[in-house]
């Protein structure tokens, strides 16, 4: 004997409750003879009859009340799961986790934190990684944030970022004891903070083009291996050690913005500083996103401003 579908039993409590198959009909979306025929249907399969009938009325039986007092709280139970799935979808709520290198989730997760956690206090943000190109489905994470080259092809992206300057900084002290440089191959006479990267370990060699009276780039930046008494691992520590006169640090624009605002940086060969290629927000699937997720990615598009400039090179201190 074929067991009985949730379509079947959902059909039958219908009509328990209303005692008509006409209102249970309406209700379901079907006819009365089809909603008849289906309830004979399942009486023959469950081997009991479940209804009375007669051409004015409907009523169940014993077995069918039977059915119904046990069926009812299942019933609502799933339709309270249902309904939760359809709010979960609706509006966010739940874990939301995202991959990211620190250095990324400084640039693109730690300006719209604050206004998402509060736009959406129902959603707890959880924010790991360390660069490393891993499978983020089988880690747990509900989407990546990385650089365009990271992203598998099979992943939904979402362009988070504007094409991002580097800067190339030291502080008014250091440059009182020491000759601003007027192009890269100056940077020779000079102590430059170096940085290595934290996934392949290597030192990263600056990357610098010489910008033209049009206002274009060369798309084929030189690379130099710089010097240094001082290699550190963070743009952070970077910046603070330019900050306090140790050297020439090579940064982000984005990053080295308040400092030099404030005057604690200087910034040097601006017109040979490349632009590189900003930053992705990766997912599975095309379809059914999240409603933290969507939230998410609707914060940091309409938090950031968006600027149209010519892409570069993928940006460094990440690989």
């Amino acid at each position: 004997m074929r067991r009985p579908d949730l379509t079947d039993l959902n059909a039958f409590v219908a009509v328990a409750d209303r005692l008509s198959f006409r209102a249970a009909a309406a209700h379901l979306g079907l006819t009365p003879s089809a909603l008849s025929h289906r309830m004979r249907q399942l009486e023959q399969r469950m081997g009991v009859r479940l209804l009375h009938r007669t051409t004015r009325s409907v009523s169940p039986t014993d077995a069918g009340r039977q059915l119904l007092e046990q069926l009812r709280p299942a019933m609502e139970q799933i339709a309270g799961a249902m309904e939760n799935l359809k709010q979960n979808r609706e509006r966010p709520t739940g874990r939301l986790a995202i991959y990211a290198h620190p250095t990324v989730a400084e640039i693109v997760i730690e300006p719209i934190w604050r206004k998402f956690l509060s736009t959406y206090p129902e959603v707890n943000l959880e924010i790991g990684g360390n660069g490393e190109n891993i499978d983020i489905v089988a880690a747990g994470y509900d989407a990546g944030i990385a650089v365009r080259e990271f992203v598998a092809l099979d992943m939904t992206a979402v362009r988070v970022t504007p094409p991002m300057k580097i800067a190339i900084v030291g502080s008014p002290s250091y440059f009182a004891r020491n000759p601003v440089p007027r192009s890269p191959e100056d940077l020779a006479k000079h102590n430059c903070i170096q940085f290595r990267l934290p996934v392949s370990r290597k030192v990263l060699k600056w990357s610098f083009t010489r910008k033209r009276t049009s206002q274009s780039f060369s798309s084929k930046p030189g690379q130099l291996q710089v010097s240094g008494n001082l290699t550190v691992s963070g743009i952070d520590l970077a910046l603070r050690a330019a900050v306090d006169g140790l050297g020439i640090a090579y940064t982000l624009e984005a990053h080295a913005e308040f400092f030099l605002r404030s005057g604690h940086l200087t910034r040097v060969l601006e017109d040979w500083s490349p632009t590189f290629e900003g930053l992705y927000l990766y997912y599975p699937g095309h379809r059914q996103v999240p409603a933290a997720l969507r939230a998410f990615i609707d914060t940091i598009q309409t938090s950031r401003h968006k600027t149209k400039g010519q892409h570069g090179p993928e940006i460094p201190f990440i690989g």
